[in-house]
């Protein structure tokens, strides 16, 4: 399985969705406690998780969160989760989270069916600066 450092939790994201990785960019900032790894949908580690989970990857979601010891969360409550470990203010969006997830997800799919649309696509996955590499599964 993967061997995720203790205390860490890993951020799965579509490696080439603009929206996505200009997200993982504004965590990475933000995690000033270094709480979060991340991985692309498409690399080794993602597709394991995929695998290991039977997450259907015809409704694969743009960003999921697992903790070992967890599991899995998907679409806005990964969001919502990734956002309140990210201290004051964004912390503070983690209100929504007592939306009911049928409405959040509703909202989560809307944007995320258009992403590449309104924000555009890349050929290939983010490739992490030396400085950032430590923060990335392959």
């Amino acid at each position: 399985m993967i061997n995720l450092p203790k205390h860490k939790k890993l951020v799965l994201f579509d490696g080439v969705c603009n929206l996505c990785n200009s997200s993982v960019q504004y965590v990475i900032k933000h995690d000033k406690k270094d709480k979060f790894m991340f991985a692309a949908l498409q690399s080794k580690v993602g597709k394991q998780i995929i695998e290991s989970h039977s997450i259907d990857t015809n409704k694969l979601d743009s960003i999921l969160l697992y903790t070992p010891d967890k599991g899995i969360a998907h679409k806005s409550t990964a969001a919502l989760k990734v956002a309140s470990q990210l201290g004051f203010p964004t912390n503070l969006i983690s209100i929504f989270l007592i939306v009911p997830a049928f409405i959040r997800n509703w909202v989560y799919d809307f944007i995320a069916k258009k992403r590449y649309k309104w924000y555009g696509k890349k050929e290939a996955c983010m490739i992490p600066t030396p400085e950032l590499r430590s923060k990335f599964f392959d």
